[in-house]
């Protein structure tokens, strides 16, 4: 034996003298041991402060002086069904004319022609900058500054037989909407990759071409949340044109009130109209945000 093979084996030491030996660790069977789950006290006191406060409004409103019966029995009526009927094709077109604007407007802002992109930037500043009433007001009263409106050489007529409470309601509240909806389109334009655009340039599609087919499509899936929940405002946006004369729900819920003096009575009703159409829209929100979601992560689950 040489001597570096004599020196190696002096060095190692042997597994069975001396302090290198060691006892094998016993093994354990983790599938008899009992799982304990952390106990959450902040989470269940603040199911429990939540149950105690809805036991308290649920109490408070049994208890209340309110005539349920009256409430049960108008929530069919003729006169609210028309204003349910009024506040949600209001919505609906409102909301189309919005949309067309809103994508319009979106694409003149990014446009290279400074002519369109600071004409959409000042629609955006006024129609943002002031209260939807005063919009209302302003195209309901629009006759005290033209008293006649039409085109020239065709023929015209007074203002007031133009502007009526319906339209005055559409014009308001849709070109309002058209001003924030712009600003979501943008934004879903912008989350598309600048290499999408130029790979469709890249095989001959022209600006429009990609705008509608390769961008468009992929910029809805950012679009479609903050575009459902604008729908879901405009619904309820749609009681602010009960000041100039519109027949939406909270004008004809109001209609009744001022003949039977059941007031909280007829306010229950609009409340349970309105929730049953937010919670429809809010499904079919959900629907097409899972549609146009598809193959990207649906969120981030925290504990």
């Amino acid at each position: 034996m040489s001597l570096t093979s004599g020196a190696a084996a002096a060095i190692a030491p042997n597994p069975h003298s001396g302090p290198a030996r060691r006892e094998a660790a016993p093994e354990v069977d983790i599938s008899k041991m009992i799982q304990v789950r952390p106990r959450r006290w902040g989470r269940m006191t603040a199911v429990a402060l939540i149950v105690l406060i809805l036991a308290w409004l649920t109490k408070a409103f049994a208890e209340g002086n309110i005539a349920w019966d009256v409430t049960g029995d108008h929530m069919f009526w003729p006169t609210i069904l028309k204003g349910v009927w009024g506040t949600i094709w209001m919505s609906i077109a409102c909301m189309i004319m919005g949309i067309v604007i809103g994508v319009v407007c979106a694409v003149m802002r990014g446009s290279p022609n400074p002519v369109l992109r600071w004409v959409a930037i000042g629609y955006q500043w006024f129609f943002r900058g002031t209260p939807v009433v005063l919009q209302l007001l302003i195209w309901f009263n629009l006759a005290l500054v033209f008293p006649y409106m039409g085109v020239p050489g065709i023929g015209s007529a007074r203002t007031v037989d133009l502007i009526t409470p319906i339209v005055a309601t559409l014009l308001g509240l849709g070109l309002n909407q058209g001003a924030y909806t712009s600003e979501v389109v943008r934004a879903g334009l912008l989350s598309v990759d600048r290499g999408q655009f130029e790979a469709a340039q890249a095989i001959g599609m022209g600006y429009w071409t990609s705008l509608r087919r390769i961008i468009l499509p992929q910029a809805m899936r950012v679009v479609i949340p903050p575009l459902g929940n604008e729908f879901i405002g405009l619904v309820k946006m749609t009681s602010l044109a009960s000041i100039i004369g519109f027949s939406d729900l909270l004008r004809s819920v109001q209609d009744v009130y001022y003949l039977n003096a059941r007031v909280i009575e007829l306010l229950m009703v609009a409340a349970a109209w309105y929730l049953v159409v937010v919670t429809i829209l809010s499904i079919g929100q959900s629907a097409l945000e899972r549609r146009f979601g598809r193959g990207f992560a649906s969120g981030v689950r925290t504990e």
